[in-house]
């Protein structure tokens, strides 16, 4: 991820750091402008070597004109009025001393990356905290146990002293309020964070941590839990060598008993989660969408892990349990769960040794027509006999789309994707039917996610800026725009006859599948304007090219423009029409690429594309993605361009 990307995303504490680094000398609005270009350049050699200097800081200024021209095109006067007082201010006061600016710049790069380290370790010396926190609490815990046990053994050994009687009482109670509140910290915030991070995790964000830390915790909690309750049991004995009027274990034993037994009972039920989502194994990426008929998969866990209950406990799977107010909205659709729908925890089947139960052969099944706005609950169940206690157990997936065909995938994932970044609510089946608004903030992240997910990279502040354009229109400033479900899903784009989620999944779809090695390289800038096409391909040679996606194609397709110039020398951007899905099944994007050819004025064949932008010699990046015998043979003595690919311009 770039760096001023990754400064975006910084606490507010941390960006009031980051707006002191900028003065008129660097304003930040040229570090927003030119973020990738200002990265992309040795800035402390720069700031060492005056030739070098000079000639960034000429190119400096030659991307604040491309820029400049950018907004003019967009008749965005507020930027073209900043940036041409930027120009001026740099002019008069760096070009006849380059190495300042870039000295001045290169210290505000090496602050960032300072500041962004320093977030990067207190945000691990923060879950560090939470996890000594935590263990403090657990240690606690013993500590008042320890002290419980001796107190209780030395009021045995006396034969039932009536301070030590009161003593004890009131050291139960508060071992039992410890409890509580290390039980609501585990329950109300650890682990209801993982289960956020999980929701995050289903819809491409960072991958989820394993629960082994939260299973150590929850069980040491659970065992201590069932050690008071026997100790609280053994006051009976207590109670029947002495007793007196007014004994206060007749007094509080009761409801000691009857919290320890709640906690415990709680604790049980909360540990009890799905570890894995529903998911069809086709479709590993897009978990949360089953079809009917198709196999998907389930992991349920019990945290709480006691070695007796090996073998002990069935579940049972279900669909849309709680049918009730949700039946008339879905109008009493229904589904079957086929396949073995129950199956008995173990320890074996787990690489760690957890206590689950994994369901692999699950199929959902209903006759008519899915909605893909409908959300439906996969519900386990089962019972715990332990201890004299039986504890019915219950736990739900998140919500899931049911589709009938695999044509619906991509509206059914639009509501995964909707549902799971706006709401940390585990079984909202109802959020549908007034579903609410997003920022933009936040479909840009998830909207990188789903190329950072599937590929080695996410989309840049450039590439998200197109696609916020593409949904909202011309904008100074995208962040905070709210987006609507209907306008992210469901209306078609202004002049198109699809969506913009159809068209973005569908070129998803084309990088996974087709052209997965070069955007992985970097090689496809993919999104950008046709203004800014141009604004960085004119003052580029001839034959100068870049990659990017058709915006007029539903199916997803790609193209290259390319620089050339005409018989009086004027420069122009020619383009090819898009390559489609259709079309790469046969022939690699690279090959094609490396094949192209068009007729010169005198009627040769010869390749138009010989740089990829900004200069990449074309065979060094595409050469090794060809097959062999569809590269191009040299020339020997005769035209060889029978033996190349040829593919005839088709201008857009």
């Amino acid at each position: 991820m770039a760096q001023w990307n990754q400064l975006q995303q910084l606490e507010t504490r941390y960006l009031e750091q980051l707006y002191h680094l900028y003065s008129d000398s660097f304003p930040m609005e040229l570090r927003q402008f030119l973020a990738p270009w200002i990265e992309s350049q040795d800035w402390a050699y720069a700031a060492n070597k005056e030739s070098h200097a000079t000639l960034v800081f000429h190119n400096l200024l030659g991307e604040i004109d491309q820029q400049y021209s950018r907004f003019l095109q967009e008749n965005n006067v507020l930027y073209q009025h900043n940036l041409r007082r930027i120009k001026q201010h740099l002019q008069s006061k760096y070009l006849e001393k380059p190495m300042d600016i870039a000295r001045i710049v290169a210290r505000c790069l090496w602050e960032e990356q300072r500041l962004l380290q320093t977030a990067t370790t207190a945000v691990q010396v923060e879950k560090r905290d939470t996890k000594l926190d935590m263990e403090q609490k657990m240690k606690m815990l013993e500590n008042l146990q320890d002290d419980f046990d001796f107190n209780y053994k030395t009021l045995k050994s006396q034969g039932g002293i009536l301070m030590n009687i009161y003593f004890l009482s009131f050291k139960m109670g508060g071992l039992l309020t410890a409890m509580d509140y290390v039980q609501k910290n585990l329950t109300d915030e650890e682990l209801a964070d993982w289960k956020r991070r999980q929701q995050i995790a289903c819809i491409g964000g960072p991958p989820n941590i394993c629960l082994d830390r939260l299973e150590t915790w929850i069980t040491s909690l659970a065992e201590s839990q069932l050690q008071i309750r026997q100790q609280i049991k053994k006051l009976e004995e207590l109670q029947q060598k002495v007793s007196y009027k007014g004994d206060p274990i007749i007094q509080h034993r009761p409801a000691l008993e009857e919290k320890i037994v709640d906690l415990f009972r709680n604790l049980m039920k909360s540990s009890f989660v799905v570890e894995r989502q529903p998911c069809m194994p086709m479709h590993p990426d897009r978990p949360l969408v089953i079809k009917t008929g198709v196999q998907f998969t389930n992991k349920v866990r019990l945290l709480v892990k006691f070695p007796e209950l090996n073998y002990q406990l069935k579940i049972k799977v279900c669909i849309d349990k709680e049918s009730g107010d949700v039946a008339a909205i879905r109008g009493s659709r229904k589904f079957n769960i086929l396949g073995t729908n129950t199956k008995v925890m173990n320890m074996e089947e787990s690489n760690n040794g957890s206590l689950s139960a994994e369901f692999k052969h699950l199929v959902s099944y209903r006759a008519s027509l899915i909605v893909t706005e409908e959300l439906h609950l996969i519900t386990f169940e089962t019972e715990v006999y332990h201890q004299g206690l039986k504890i019915d157990l219950e736990t739900h997936s998140l919500p899931v789309v049911v589709i009938s065909n695999i044509c619906q995938m991509p509206n059914a994932w639009a509501s995964i994707l909707w549902y799971n970044m706006l709401t940390n609510h585990q079984k909202n089946v109802n959020f549908f039917t007034k579903p609410p608004v997003g920022t933009w903030d936040q479909v840009a992240e998830v909207l990188s996610w789903q190329f950072s997910s599937t590929t080695k990279r996410g989309l840049t502040i450039e590439q998200l800026t197109t696609l916020a354009e593409k949904l909202l229109g011309p904008c100074v400033n995208y962040s905070g725009c709210q987006i609507t479900w209907a306008k992210f899903c469901k209306e078609n784009m202004a002049g198109k006859g699809f969506s913009f989620w159809v068209w973005l999944d569908n070129i998803i779809d084309l990088v996974k599948k087709y052209i997965l090695a070069l955007w992985n390289e970097g090689y496809i800038m993919g999104f950008i304007s046709k203004e800014r096409e141009r604004a960085i391909l004119s003052p580029k040679p001839p034959g100068t090219f870049l990659l990017r996606f058709s915006e007029s194609s539903k199916e997803g397709g790609i193209t290259f423009t390319w620089v050339e110039k005409d018989i009086s020398g004027k420069t122009q951007m020619q383009s090819v029409e898009p390559y489609t899905k259709q079309q790469l099944n046969s022939m690699s994007f690279a090959d094609i690429i490396m094949g192209y050819k068009i007729m010169d004025a005198t009627n040769i064949l010869v390749s138009p594309l010989v740089y990829l932008y900004p200069d990449i010699p074309k065979d060094e990046a595409f050469g090794k993605y060809c097959r062999p015998e569809a590269a191009p043979e040299p020339e020997m003595g005769g035209d060889s361009s029978s033996k190349s690919l040829p593919c005839f311009l088709r201008f857009v």
